[in-house]
């Protein structure tokens, strides 16, 4: 091949973009990315974490699907914490604070160790012929070619930094903005839309009044993100707490029409599950106190993130109401907050493999894509370069179902749901959260990963390690017990099988004997805890497991009624008017995914039924 010619060809350097790089060249895919700052590449941009309520388990899925979010993070993490423990183990979800400064270092490395080519400059065009992808232009005229391309913009389309009257044209603060792109997709027929999204204010750490927040530690016995992490003693690095007060919310409802947000200065919607403080206010009237946490941005750090105080405020305003509450009376930014709007492509636009649907060989990851947080941008970029490696080599795509994966959760909301705000993943979006538990992440994904040549040999050996003992621990788990097998735990009259004792909620796997839950490997200390509490979960709810699973059989048969993106919704007597605009639009791959596009009614869908069942077009 000529120097300027590639498999695959990946716009930005985002978290989006480097996994999206670094599966395509572990694929054997001559692979370019194309990033405006090459310096840039992995930087975490907004928040020092990783991970969090179900992003947790989008990073360990990233991890037994090939990506490296997961081990990075173990490397630069400097707290861990298991979050939502109080609450029933399906929303468990670990977290990770990180040394921002180390992860970027350690994702720069990984790009330049992957064989991928790295050139600085800006993609204004895609070129395609015949409705397929064939490369990219940037500013300066430069041509390359390729398969595939892999847009992973970010923010930066046509990007706009609001602090207050203040305004910015940028990508991201410091940096410069993508213009021209947005117009270029927009002439395929490409439609695109405004989100914003903001970030807080960076304090001094010396200006802060340390002695009247609350301390907050991680996890004593903390769980990393990646199989592949051996022994793992990471620091437990502190954060602190304080709350906000009336006064410092006075001065902010006194100067709200200051905010762009109020005054009509920004048109795009801001994430409901990521609300400014302004907002905040706004909402809630009522409470005269919000929570705040500070988070050092990397060891040793003399800079800190404020979380809970995102806002566009002008910054004299920020400082001032900081000023007011305990703690930060003397508080020094060393930047302020900020919002930025920027423009994203409503992803119904996209097939369930994040490929367009008009432009073969385009795919689309991460927040052009809607959604926020990177998390969901690496598992979106993963996808891609999977999915696009695959495509070349003419093999089936990566399909991730409902069932199988919070990436499928979230791949499957974003290409048929309305996209009114960023999209953020919950594990309430998950209705079979219960068999997507974080600890089982091998069981659900690893032969897809392995059938896609995702793994190598050592990873593939020790995943398949894991799921074979958990396979053990429950066989041998159908052995009867006596009293004398446990003693004063519970009153047990007769022999029992110690799975059915398990069952109670008041015995754990670690009452058994020993016998019973014995490994047989030598595994990481966090590793075996894992595996056995995993074993202990899916007996404990082992009935509720086996009703999902029924579940989830009887609603697979919609997935397996394709749709032709050619069928005439307004010729089909029955559907509302609204289904079929919405329908007409998303043109969905199978009756499935129909029956879960936005405003699409039990009505709607029984009368699609009937038509595909019948019309041979629909097949």
């Amino acid at each position: 091949m000529k120097q300027n010619t590639f498999d695959i060809i990946v716009v930005g350097g985002g978290h989006a973009g480097i996994e999206a790089a670094l599966i395509s060249t572990k694929l054997k895919k001559k692979t370019l990315v194309v990033t405006m700052d090459p310096l840039a590449i992995g930087r975490m941009s907004c928040n020092p974490a990783i991970g969090g309520i179900a992003k947790g388990q989008i990073v360990r899925e990233i991890d037994v699907l090939g990506g490296k979010m997961a081990s990075v993070a173990d490397r630069a993490g400097i707290q861990f914490k298991t979050l939502n423990k109080k609450k029933g183990r399906a929303v468990w979800s670990p977290r990770a604070q990180i040394d921002k400064r180390l992860y970027e270092r350690l994702m720069l490395s990984e790009i330049k160790t992957s064989g991928a080519q790295v050139v600085s400059g800006e993609v204004v065009r895609i070129n395609y012929s015949g409705q397929k992808v064939c490369g990219v232009v940037l500013r300066d005229g430069t041509a390359f070619k390729a398969r595939a391309v892999i847009v992973t913009a970010g923010t930066f389309l046509s990007g706009l930094i609001h602090i207050g009257e203040r305004k910015i044209r940028a990508g991201r603060m410091g940096e410069e903005r993508s213009e021209g792109l947005t117009e270029n997709l927009c002439s395929f027929g490409f439609r695109s839309e405004r989100l914003k999204t903001g970030t807080p204010p960076r304090l001094n750490k010396d200006s802060i009044n340390w002695d009247k927040t609350t301390i907050a530690l991680g996890d004593e016995k903390p769980t990393p993100f990646s199989y592949s992490t051996e022994e793992f003693t990471p620091p437990n690095t502190p954060c602190h707490t304080l709350p906000t007060n009336k006064t410092s919310h006075d001065i902010i409802k006194n100067n709200q029409e200051r905010s762009p947000m109020f005054s009509g200065d920004i048109s795009g919607t801001g994430p409901r599950y990521c609300p400014s403080i302004e907002d905040k206010i706004h909402r809630f009237p009522k409470r005269d106190s919000h929570l705040l946490f500070l988070e050092p941005e990397w060891l040793g750090s003399d800079q800190i993130y404020l979380n809970g105080f995102s806002t566009s405020l002008p910054e004299d305003i920020q400082v001032r109401s900081l000023r007011k509450i305990s703690g930060l009376e003397s508080v020094e930014l060393f930047r302020p907050g900020y919002a930025i709007e920027y423009d994203f492509f409503p992803p119904s636009q996209l097939k369930n493999t994040l490929e367009t649907k008009d432009v073969g060989g385009l795919y689309f990851a991460g927040q052009m894509n809607g959604t926020s947080g990177y998390e969901e941008a690496a598992a979106q970029g993963l996808i891609c370069g999977i999915n696009a490696a695959l495509s070349i080599d003419k093999k089936d795509p990566l399909v991730l179902t409902r069932d199988s994966s919070y990436i499928g959760v979230m791949i499957d909301d974003l290409i048929t749901k309305d996209t009114l705000e960023p999209y953020r993943m919950f594990t309430s979006r998950a209705e079979h959260r219960l068999i997507l538990r974080y600890t089982n992440t091998p069981d659900r994904l690893l032969k897809r990963s392995i059938s896609c040549g995702l793994l190598n040999e050592s990873e593939i050996r020790s995943l398949t390690m894991i799921t074979a003992q958990k396979e053990k621990l429950l066989l041998g788990l159908n052995e009867t017990i006596t009293q004398g097998d446990i003693g004063e735990i519970e009153n047990i009259k007769h022999s029992i099988p110690a799975k059915t004792l398990l069952k109670r909620p008041t015995v754990l796997i670690k009452d058994l004997p020993e016998k019973l839950r014995r490994l047989d490997h030598t595994y990481p200390k966090w590793l075996a805890r894992d595996i056995l509490f995993d074993v202990e979960s899916e007996i404990k709810y082992e009935g509720y497991i086996i009703r999902a699973n029924a579940e989830i059989e009887a609603m697979g048969e919609g997935e397996k009624i394709k749709l032709s993106k050619e069928t005439d919704y307004d010729s089909i007597p029955g559907l509302s008017n609204e289904a079929k605009e919405k329908l007409s639009f998303v043109r969905p791959e199978n009756l499935g995914q129909a029956s879960r596009v936005s405003g699409i009614t039990p009505s709607d869908a029984s009368v699609l039924a009937i038509h595909a069942r019948k019309n041979q077009s629909f097949t």
